[in-house]
């Protein structure tokens, strides 16, 4: 495997239940009947035998808890059935400033954090106490990121970014002002972590937006862009960040996270 080339791991580590008006901006303007649907939350791995980096951190136990949160696998018991320990210090991606997303940041303080500087501006600017975007956030994470911050562990872009050899981040905005993806070169081809650019595939394919949006029209474009890279070839694999579809989609991994993860472009 060369030093470009990854393999990545999906860990499903909770669940909700909700309804399809509950997750679709304005699902009326549609007049599609409502029903129940699922979301689940995940945290992604990427890796090989030079590095290994997380993208995402997943929600708390106090974030959780508080939005009645389902918690399947604690996302630090996940990375450490995979060896990855406080003490081995991996990259974080952090594709943006929400709760499910930030939350263990704390469980590794020696880690490296990458992020668009659009995302963190935000949530330590004025219009992050609005309710409308304060409640996607837990304030303790915020406060993890800005001492983060002041300790010089956050690298920051624009608009994209090599972060290693066969690993970028781009910047899409729209779910928030710095909302971010990770494209990941495997063996089995180019993966797209879309993490809330595209919650569900069938937002992606039906143009539903999310019902949480920062930028309405960055949406929409973030999803034109994904189409585009993805009519490219420049994507092979595209990996939503709720779907409870997502790990049917690809080849399961295996122990030791039997039934909690899938995989693309295994190692071993």
């Amino acid at each position: 495997m060369s030093a470009d080339r990854y393999e990545v791991v999906i860990v499903r580590y909770g669940t909700r239940q909700t309804k399809r008006s509950d997750v679709f901006l304005n699902y009326g303007v549609y007049g599609l009947p409502d029903a129940p649907i699922g979301m689940d939350y995940f945290v992604w791995v990427v890796r090989n035998a030079e590095r290994t980096v997380l993208v995402d951190t997943g929600f708390s136990a106090e974030g959780g808890a508080r939005r009645d949160r389902t918690t399947l696998l604690p996302p630090t018991e996940a990375w450490g059935r995979l060896g990855i320990h406080p003490d081995t210090a991996p990259d974080i991606l952090l594709t943006h400033g929400h709760y499910d997303h930030t939350g263990q940041i704390g469980h590794f303080p020696g880690s490296r954090i990458v992020m668009a500087r659009a995302e963190f501006d935000f949530w330590v600017g004025p219009f992050a106490r609005r309710a409308q975007f304060h409640h996607s956030v837990e304030d303790a994470d915020i406060a993890q990121l800005v001492e983060a911050e002041r300790s010089g562990r956050i690298d920051f872009f624009e608009d994209r970014i090599r972060v290693a050899p066969g690993i970028e981040m781009i910047r899409l905005g729209g779910h928030t002002p710095g909302q971010a993806v990770v494209l990941v070169q495997t063996g089995e081809g180019p993966v797209l972590l879309a993490s809330d650019a595209v919650h569900y595939l069938e937002e992606y394919e039906r143009d539903l937006p999310f019902m949480a949006v920062a930028d309405l029209v960055e949406m929409y474009a973030g999803f034109d862009r994904i189409r585009e890279l993805v009519a490219d070839g420049v994507v092979e694999h595209l990996v939503p960040g709720h779907d409870p579809a997502t790990l049917d989609l690809f080849a399961p991994y295996g122990p030791p996270l039997e039934g909690a993860a899938a995989v693309i472009g295994r190692l071993s």
